[in-house]
């Protein structure tokens, strides 16, 4: 199956990668679903509370408590799928990354054209005057991160109960809906609306890459049930 991928990569010229958790697990990041991911780790406050919009506005310092534990990692470093795919940006053959991750990695590897759906955790701002903050900001702050202006310096990560980010979403389908060829890798298409932007794919190159299997996996035109950092250190 390697083989075909290899073939349909070589012969792509507006490849679209879409990845989710499975895609920074190799780089030491948990996936929040598997056996080991934050879904299955006892608080508390069940983490899907806790990521949420209207928890974070009533109990913030809650929030930070679990967020810096748990969902910050600053000593990750991208993997063979990352840098696979900026190399691929770089000569000419990728559209762009779709990505359901939060963590920077994509950037980090060199990849320019990345649509981060969640957001991301490197970008931080002030809740009242909008002033931005860095990741190392809010890991050194003690409890709640404050801005000088005294306002709540908020993730620009996407909770549960916000709305994705206009430009992002339409910049996602735009790149898809253009793909010759759409890689599908490290998500189980459980999260809507992410993962109904597959949907805007009209090619007859799908591609799914992921460890178990998935609603989508009968629409594929192949299936490798392989770690994705794997496959693309193979390519």
């Amino acid at each position: 199956m390697n083989e075909t991928l290899k073939q349909w990569v070589k012969e792509s010229r507006r490849i679209v990668f879409f990845g989710g958790a499975g895609v920074s697990t190799e780089s030491g990041i948990p996936d929040f679903r598997s056996q080991d991911g934050l879904y299955n780790m006892k608080y508390k406050y069940p983490p899907e509370t806790i990521i949420s919009h209207p928890f974070f506005m009533r109990n913030t310092a809650e929030f930070y408590r679990f967020y810096k534990d748990k969902m910050l990692f600053p000593d990750a470093q991208p993997n063979a799928a990352h840098m696979k795919l900026a190399q691929w940006e770089a000569e000419g053959k990728l559209l762009g990354v779709v990505t359901q991750n939060i963590d920077g990695l994509h950037q980090a590897a060199g990849s320019k054209k990345v649509y981060e759906l969640h957001g991301s955790v490197l970008r931080n701002y002030c809740m009242h005057c909008g002033k931005f903050y860095d990741l190392d900001y809010i890991m050194k702050s003690d409890g709640v991160p404050k801005c000088e202006c005294g306002g709540t310096i908020k993730p620009d990560v996407v909770l549960y109960g916000e709305n994705l980010d206009n430009d992002v979403v339409n910049g996602a389908v735009n790149a898809i809906s253009q793909a010759d060829m759409l890689i599908i890798g490290g998500t189980s298409l459980a999260v809507y609306p992410a993962a109904g932007l597959i949907d805007l794919y009209r090619g007859n190159r799908l591609v799914l890459v992921n460890l178990s299997t998935t609603p989508q996996d009968s629409r594929a035109d192949l299936v490798i049930h392989e770690r994705i950092g794997q496959v693309f250190a193979e390519l």
